[in-house]
């Protein structure tokens, strides 16, 4: 098995430790791109439209012989130019043509067994340099991937100690990476509340949170989340594995428990 050092939260080798075998997973990218859209596919909200809206209506058509389009007309209406038209979609006034369905299926499903292979398969890609280097990530100051550090990181509650502890680990760069990458999306997003899109910075996995989520989460493209709660999509954002993982020294030995037998 590979043998990994553990650093301190200064950056000093306080130790060493063997990663467990889920990080010889093999790579499977077409099963975490499975997964991940599952993941997504299942946050979206099923709409659609009453199948009698624009339908609830008397009007009728005047029939042949007057002139006009024998498109139904509303009874008693006084419109400027005669009587206004409904029901039909290609009148000012009518239906929507195509509305969206109610009984559209949206969900992405996945066997339970592909998806625990996928989570295994983006927890190994972690732990892949060439990987990590592909997908974008700033990674010549960290000292190795995937990079362990002690549980005391889940002590700290202070963002300006999480950005010291950055530094001195070499992953300062990455998160100026996703704050200089911020920019203004294309489209309506900007108007529905998402106006800016940020990169996906590193993910720290911790055996568990004492405080680091909120020391951790002003920092751009920067994540954290317990190893119990580890997904696809956030060892894969946008489906691409291989994202800058920080792992505490617990979380890693969490994770050869919880998919020892999976």
């Amino acid at each position: 098995m590979k043998k990994v050092k553990v650093y301190s939260l200064e950056g000093d080798v306080v130790d060493e430790m063997e990663l467990p075998e889920i990080f010889t997973e093999e790579y499977r990218p077409d099963l975490i791109k499975r997964a991940v859209l599952s993941a997504q596919a299942a946050r979206i909200q099923p709409w659609g439209t009453d199948p009698m809206a624009g339908k609830r209506t008397t009007a009728q058509s005047y029939g042949a012989g007057r002139g006009v389009a024998m498109v139904p007309r509303v009874k008693g209406s006084r419109h400027p130019a005669g009587s206004k038209a409904a029901f039909v979609p290609q009148a000012t006034g009518g239906r929507r043509a195509h509305p969206p369905r109610v009984a559209r299926t949206i969900n992405e499903k996945i066997n339970k067994k592909e998806r625990r292979l996928a989570i295994r398969s983006a927890v190994a890609a972690t732990a892949d340099q060439d990987i990590v280097e592909a997908r974008g990530h700033q990674i010549e100051n960290v000292p190795q991937v995937p990079l362990v550090v002690d549980d005391d990181i889940c002590n700290i509650r202070k963002t300006k100690e999480t950005r010291e502890i950055f530094k001195k680990l070499g992953l300062m760069d990455d998160v100026v990476r996703a704050k200089n990458g911020k920019n203004i999306r294309s489209g309506r997003g900007k108007t529905r509340g998402r106006k800016y899109k940020t990169p996906r910075g590193p993910l720290l996995v911790v055996g568990e949170d004492k405080g680091i989520s909120k020391a951790a989460r002003n920092h751009p493209g920067v994540e954290v989340v317990v190893v119990d709660n580890l997904n696809a999509e956030l060892l894969a954002p946008g489906t691409h594995p291989g994202r800058l993982t920080l792992y505490t020294r617990s979380a890693v030995e969490k994770l050869g428990e919880l998919f020892k037998n999976r």
